[in-house]
Formats: C-alpha cells, structure tokens, sequence
C-alpha cells in the first residue's frame, strides 16, 4: 500500500520531530471548553471541574495489532482512536480528548503518516473530541501507534465492571462476530494474492464484516440511549477480547455467575453466510472473535420494560452466584463451561 513508487515520498527527516508534529496536527481544532491547552506547550492543560475524568490507552504495533499489506493507513488511525473510546464509552462517560503518539521506522513517507492523521482527524470530527498532543519518534520494527483517551462523567453516572447482581440481565449491543470473519476474509485473500498478484478480490459480498474489522464503531450513542432511557446498567465493558472474555472479566470483578442463552447471541446474517463459507461455528466465533467493541453490560430486571424491544439492545442471559459459575446454554439446552478463548496480546506465538 505505501510502497507505490508513483507516489511522491516525502523523508521524514526534511521535517524534523517538530515540524513533523506541527504539520500532523495543523488542521485540529478545539470543541471542549474543558480544553485549555492542547497541542503546543509542554503539556495539555485540562479544567473538568466537578466531574470525575476517565483515562484509558491502547497500544497497536504492526504485524501484532494490524497488516498494512491491507489495512489502509486513513482507516488504521480511524480505528486506533475508536477503540480507546469505546473503552471511555464502557465507562459510561463522555470522551473529550485524545493525545496521539507514533514510532515509525523510515520506510514511511510523510504523505503516508499523512494519510493515517486524516483517519485520526476524521474521527475527532465525527465523535466530538480534541487532540491535545503525543510523541513522535524512529522505530526500527514498523509503525507503533500509541492513543491515550481522556473523559469525563458525572459522579452519579460512572459504572463500572464490579457492580453486577445476581438476577441482573446480561445485555449485549448490536450484533457480534463480524469483525473477526471480516479479518478472515481479508487473510485469505491476502494468501491469494500472494499466489497470484494479477487477482483482484471480489469482496462485495463482505462489505459488512469488513468494515466491522477495518472502520469499527465505538457505541458513543449508546452512552446516549441509556441516559435517555434513564436506564443505569450496574456494570459495563466494551467486547474487544471476545464475549467469553468480557463476560468472564465482569463475573469476576462482580464476584458472580452468568448464564447466556446461545440462541439469543445476535448475529447479522453476513456473519452466518460467511460462518458456512469458512465452516466455522457462529457461537464460537461470536464468543471468541473480538474487535467488535460492542458494549456488554449488566441491568435490574427493573429496568427491562425501559428497554424491551430497543433494537440496540439484546438480552442474552442473566447473572448468577458465584456458586453457579459461568456457562452458555446451548441451543440444544446443554449447559456448557464458558471459556476464554479470545484474544491475548501475551499469547506466545511460536
């Protein structure tokens, strides 16, 4: 993708680290008056006042997190930014601002570091936040993207992972899996390109899941839906890991069991198609993929009338003691353990 030798290359080095920082950054503007200082200073300078503010970041290294071979650079920094705020989302909270720091080896021109702060700047427009600063630097293995989101929220609204109860409903939103069937479908055709470079992929018959994998969503509008609602889940998380994973972390941090119903996993019919093209198991895949950043969370069964036939919100299950444990209800009603089968970014892959 960057390695178009009819495109004009520009060296990083005829910048310089802060001409670099000042040319990436020169079209970011300011939306929050929480938003003192942002780039240009020593330090961003932030007012909150009275709410309580949310930290989180991501790190993303090529070849472990994404492969440039086709991965656009516009759609990857679209994406780094999506995924800590979906984790400021999980939270509840409203994001406000991000810092965006890159190591990147010389391979790269400044018209590709270009096109990936195009990404960045798009979503900042679309999801209403400011860049406030980051870090430039070499990179001798590639391109490392490193975002820090920050947000805030009101005392009474934070939730987190430790607040379910037994007898809660376990509620997931949109549907799961497709992110990984996207990344499936773009490594087979990656293998086949590699046989044979004249072959263009027909890849409109995965439009959906590629997508799901390339430009992801954070569920800002959920944060939204549910103050609208005046629903308050008693704990949340964001699916990145895998449904198996998030629910196990939740369980955990709650001190509870889960039961979820396999018949309820929502499911877009793309996935499913895609699911028997691969003969791959749905349930598996939509309680192992990950990537969806979809928000898991836990609510009274008080508030379900405020939320029964919302088509953003699914009921797969309920929570349990502890003394239960977790386990998927099989279609078939076999009560199955659930597993962590997602990702893990210190899995040793040798």
């Amino acid at each position: 993708m960057i390695e178009d030798k009819n495109q004009s290359r520009t060296s990083l080095e005829q910048l310089g680290e802060f001409g670099l920082i000042e040319h990436l950054t020169k079209n970011f503007d300011i939306k929050h008056k929480s938003t003192v200082k942002s780039i240009g200073d020593d330090a961003a300078v932030l007012d909150h006042k009275s709410k309580q503010i949310v930290v989180t970041t991501d790190l993303l290294v090529e070849n472990v997190h994404f492969d440039l071979s086709y991965v656009p650079l516009k759609h990857l920094g679209y994406k780094a930014v999506v995924v800590n705020l979906s984790d400021v989302y999980a939270m509840n909270a409203e994001a406000t601002q991000i810092t965006v720091s890159i190591a990147v080896s010389n391979r790269f021109p400044l018209e590709a570091l270009e096109e990936l702060y195009a990404g960045i700047e798009t979503v900042a427009k679309i999801y209403n936040i400011d860049v406030i600063g980051g870090d430039t630097t070499s990179s001798t293995t590639g391109l490392i993207i490193s975002v820090t989101a920050i947000g805030e929220v009101n005392k009474k609204d934070v939730v987190y992972r430790s607040g379910a109860k037994p007898n809660d409903l376990l509620v997931v939103t949109g549907d799961i899996g497709a992110a990984y069937m996207g990344l499936q479908v773009l490594e087979r055709e990656k293998e086949v390109f590699k046989v044979n470079p004249q072959n263009q992929p027909d890849l409109d018959p995965y439009t959906y899941i590629i997508e799901r994998q390339l430009k992801p969503e954070a569920r800002k509008d959920i944060v939204a839906l549910l103050k609208q609602l005046e629903v308050k889940p008693t704990a949340m998380i964001d699916i990145s890991d895998g449904l198996s994973s998030e629910a196990i972390h939740l369980c955990k941090q709650s001190d509870v069991g889960v039961e979820i119903y396999e018949n309820k996993i929502p499911l877009d019919p793309q996935v499913i198609s895609t699911c028997e093209e691969f003969n791959i198991d749905s349930t598996t895949i939509a309680l192992n993929g990950g990537e969806d950043y979809e928000l898991l969370m836990t609510i009274s069964q008080q508030d379900f009338p405020k939320i029964k036939g919302n088509p953003n919100l699914t009921v797969i299950g309920y929570i349990t003691e502890k003394e239960r444990g977790m386990h998927l209800i099989t279609r078939g009603e076999q009560v199955v353990p659930i597993i962590a089968k997602g990702w893990n970014a210190m899995k040793n892959e040798a």
